[in-house]
């Protein structure tokens, strides 16, 4: 009876020590003597000591933070350059098998090929198009982690670190740009007032009697403020009425 007892505990013990618990959010990678076995589900497994192991993969989202990066775009300016990169797993047997530490890897990956688009591109377009640089990086990255198991989501360009100096140069470029809008918002002003200025003379020479009531219309305005001196202009009808009593 004691031998029983003895055993059952034994049996319990190792049967306890056999459960490994996978949550939602993992997949269990299990081997039996050293070679893959099997892809397990969440739940509690049963791994048999000294013939089988398992190892826990998490398929969340993650987030890796690219640190910056040294890189000298197509027209040779030097850039500082950072990115966060949003990944999952999506084949946790491949990402034990395939690469010995898929974390790092992504983040390698990712510094190489940001700083290689970054090469690609002029200081202007990397600047101006943030999500299309972005977008190609999140492409090669995608398509180099496949055969590990790993799926790309996206990628994000947090900053553009630029030199002093630089920083200068875009500084007066965008103002001289300004500058520039301003003169030919201006000149376009006044070319419309020209032309409407020209239309009023034309119409007032043309038009019998236009002359005079524009005058009568100042004269009505000037009468409006006691202040002002009021010099009254002949209109040219009235010259020219004169004229033609003359011949």
């Amino acid at each position: 009876m004691e031998l029983f007892i003895v055993l059952a505990i034994i049996v319990g013990f190792v049967l306890l020590s056999s459960i490994r618990q996978v949550n939602q959010y993992q997949r269990g990678v299990k081997f039996q003597l050293g070679r893959y076995k099997t892809t397990v589900s969440p739940g509690w497994r049963i791994i048999l000591p000294v013939f089988q192991s398992m190892t826990k993969v998490d398929m969340r989202v993650k987030a890796v933070d690219v640190p910056f990066q040294e890189a000298i775009t197509r027209d040779n300016v030097s850039a500082k350059i950072n990115a966060v990169i949003y990944y999952k797993v999506t084949d946790a047997a491949k990402a034990i098998l395939e690469v010995e530490n898929f974390w790092f890897a992504v983040s390698q990956l990712a510094q190489t090929t940001m700083r290689n688009v970054a090469g690609e591109l002029e200081l202007d377009e990397l600047l101006a198009n943030r999500d299309q640089a972005a977008t190609k990086i999140k492409d090669i990255v995608d398509k180099a982690t496949d055969p590990w198991g790993i799926g790309v989501d996206s990628v994000e360009l947090k900053d553009v670190i630029l030199p002093d100096d630089m920083q200068r140069v875009i500084a007066k470029q965008a103002e001289a740009e300004r500058e520039r809008r301003a003169v030919i918002i201006k000149s376009e002003g006044e070319v419309i007032a020209s032309t409407n200025l020209a239309q009023a003379a034309k119409t007032l020479s043309t038009e019998v009697g236009a002359l005079h009531l524009r005058t009568l219309n100042t004269l009505n305005d000037l009468s409006s403020d006691q202040s002002n001196t009021v010099i009254f202009a002949l209109p040219l009808e009235v010259l020219r009425a004169f004229e033609k009593m003359g011949q």
